[in-house]
């Protein structure tokens, strides 16, 4: 059972908190996860689930907010953050946080990062690990501690990770370019490898360089509807193509600098569509109807999409006044 003091610390982060949080132990997290926890984040913002949960009809609002896929968090409790280096180390992960927050005593800081860092080193004392490999996944435990709770499941192991599977190899790989010593001679009809899966020999598409990425994922003819209906042309879903609707949104693992830049238009619909907290320059967030490659990318899928910006912001007054 979680001890009191514990929950009662949890209560007090706000989403705003947590992203402040995050920034924070950006340095202390990996470099293959730095930018893939960051994007969970945006993934599974606690507004939304409080605002569904307390409405008066939560399939209406949902409906209003035009939502669609896989969004609740408690569904996917151990799975959500398949994209993270450090979610091999998930079962260990989230017992240690576990017996943490179920200590009868106050907790040691009040420093939300500082409370993610003692946990991750108890982990990476437990596995033997540099305790930058688990800091993000263990900011991810907490936060779901926080927003759905221990529920009763036990994670499943994870498999054994394969040696060549070092966190910096896997850095490098997502920059490889994989061009070859005369590329230049092709020009602009440079190709560039797009990774949405990093799990699958088959989680690629390639990409003409310019391309924008819906333009190229519609070219991957591969059946991805059966397992995602929202996934009509190609592994990335995609409606509007003209920057309205924000289906296309996905996270940014590697290669925020080979995209072009995010423009006026893009920026105002991610924040409109509640999917975008940062004004980086070059955000972990984009839509890839407006953004084109120029060299390799790592992208992870959103498993939802929808409008919790404008939309739930209206509506969330509307109650107030």
């Amino acid at each position: 059972m979680i001890d009191p003091l514990f929950q009662a610390f949890l209560a007090q982060h706000d989403d705003d908190a947590w992203h402040r949080a995050v920034d924070r132990l950006q340095t202390a997290i990996h470099p293959v996860d730095r930018e893939a926890t960051r994007i969970w984040f945006h993934f599974y913002p606690n507004r939304l689930q409080q605002a569904v949960d307390t409405a008066d009809d939560p399939a209406g609002l949902e409906r209003h907010l035009r939502i669609a896929g896989r969004w609740r968090l408690a569904d996917q409790r151990h799975t959500s953050h398949y994209f993270l280096f450090g979610h091999r180390y998930w079962p260990e992960v989230w017992d240690e946080l576990l017996r943490f927050a179920s200590r009868p005593v106050a907790p040691g800081s009040l420093d939300l990062a500082a409370q993610v860092q003692e946990v991750a080193r108890l982990v990476a004392a437990r596995l033997g690990v540099d305790v930058s490999r688990v800091v993000g996944i263990t900011a991810v435990a907490v936060r779901t501690l926080q927003q759905v709770g221990p529920g009763s499941d036990v994670p499943a192991a994870v498999p054994a990770t394969p040696a060549a599977e070092h966190p910096d190899q896997i850095v490098a790989r997502r920059t490889r370019s994989g061009q070859g010593l005369w590329s230049f001679l092709r020009g602009r009809r440079r190709e560039w490898t797009v990774t949405f899966d990093e799990r699958s020999p088959k989680g690629s598409f390639p990409l003409i360089e310019s391309q924008h990425l819906t333009t190229a994922a519609a070219l991957d003819t591969r059946d991805y509807r059966s397992e995602d209906p929202r996934c009509t042309e190609g592994p990335i879903p995609v409606q509007c193509r003209s920057c309205s609707c924000g289906t296309c949104w996905v996270g940014v693992v590697a290669g925020a600098a080979s995209l072009s830049p995010v423009e006026a238009r893009e920026r105002k619909t991610i924040a409109a569509l509640g999917y975008l907290v940062s004004q980086d320059a070059r955000p972990v967030i984009r839509l890839s109807c407006m953004a084109a490659a120029y060299g390799p990318v790592t992208l992870v899928i959103p498993p939802w999409n929808g409008q919790i910006g404008a939309r739930l912001d209206r509506l969330q007054r509307g109650r107030v006044e």
